[in-house]
């Protein structure tokens, strides 16, 4: 969105939608095309969910009803998958309506660090932003096929919507520490790791979460996780916690989740903190003003780099320039007018 939306590159955002709505398969869209082939890879559970808000924002920038009814057979497929379960254990739990994905040996989240055969955050189980991104996507799917004139499958949609909602408020909601679960129903359980994921429950355009937890979540966010650079993966109060992302490839893979920041995971979070702050939109220019004022004569000079270590300095770390960290600035600038 960042980089094409707001740019003006329609034209862009369209071949990118169609290329990757050609290669749905089972359910699934790749999450990456290796060199030299056609035959994408598919061991993601959420790049199909995210592929449902890039069209539903592709669509409210453009007006492109043409690409939206091209793609929407293929997506009413996707969600007829989910609901069935299709690869790597990704489907909906028939008991709660939930969202669970995984496999052993496979990473099939963002957080997708994996050395040799040690996948070092697997979340396998009911991740907190997937059910965040299914209950967002399935309200998107509601009103594109109301506005369509399909009114059966849109109610379907609604009425998996608020299943999903209910059961996601009852279930992830940690009423002892008063912020979201990172994964519920995993081989350990609850998995109680302080992370960003859950700010996706209050950010996306259809939040999951009930309004009532937004501060509560994004204060602990704002104490815990926020930097000049975007939020850390991981709470600083957390045994696994790594303050810098250096060292060899072994070393580094363990720190890329377990603290690292992330520059673009600052888009999520103004978006949650503007949804709590209403009235004091004027904050956000403080939220970027580290990547304008320190960051921009760094590393790749008039880029943002991919992720930053999680203590002082900030060193920038990992690609010079990130295409999620420059899309998610770009997108905050142009959505609140920051100058």
């Amino acid at each position: 969105e960042g980089l094409t939306l707001v740019t003006g590159r329609y034209g862009e955002a369209r071949h990118i939608l169609r290329t990757f709505a050609n290669y749905i398969r089972d359910g699934l869209i790749p999450n990456m095309f290796p060199e030299h082939g056609n035959t994408g890879l598919y061991h993601t559970a959420d790049a199909t969910l995210w592929f449902f808000h890039a069209l539903n924002r592709y669509v409210n920038f453009t007006g492109d009803r043409e690409t939206l009814r091209l793609i929407l057979p293929k997506l009413i497929s996707v969600i007829e998958h989910h609901i069935a379960g299709t690869a790597f254990n990704i489907g909906i739990d028939p008991q709660d309506g939930l969202l669970r994905q995984g496999e052993e040996g496979y990473q099939l989240t963002w957080m997708d660090a994996k050395v040799g055969d040690w996948v070092v955050t697997p979340r396998r189980g009911k991740a907190v932003e997937l059910n965040a991104l299914w209950y967002n996507a399935l309200r998107v799917m509601e009103t594109w096929l109301q506005e369509e004139q399909e009114p059966a499958r849109a109610a379907q949609m609604a009425d998996y919507a608020e299943r999903t909602k209910k059961s996601f408020n009852e279930r992830f909601w940690n009423r002892e520490k008063s912020y979201l679960y990172d994964v519920i129903d995993g081989p350990a359980g609850l998995d109680d790791s302080f992370r960003p994921n859950q700010i996706l429950a209050i950010a996306l355009p259809h939040p999951v979460l009930d309004p009532e937890y937004w501060p509560l979540v994004v204060e602990q966010v704002t104490d815990q996780l926020l930097t000049p650079f975007g939020l850390r993966s991981l709470s600083p109060h957390h045994s696994d916690y790594k303050q810098n992302y250096d060292g060899d490839l072994y070393t580094r893979d363990a720190a890329y989740h377990q603290g690292t920041v992330w520059a673009w995971l600052i888009g999520p979070f103004i978006d949650a903190w503007a949804k709590t702050h209403p009235q004091d939109s004027e904050k956000v220019k403080n939220f970027l003003a580290g990547f304008f004022y320190q960051h921009m004569n760094d590393a790749g000079i008039g880029s943002i780099s991919e992720i930053f270590d999680a203590e002082p300095p900030y060193a920038p770390r990992g690609c010079i320039a990130q295409a999620w960290s420059v899309a998610e600035v770009l997108r905050c600038i142009a959505t609140y007018q920051t100058r």
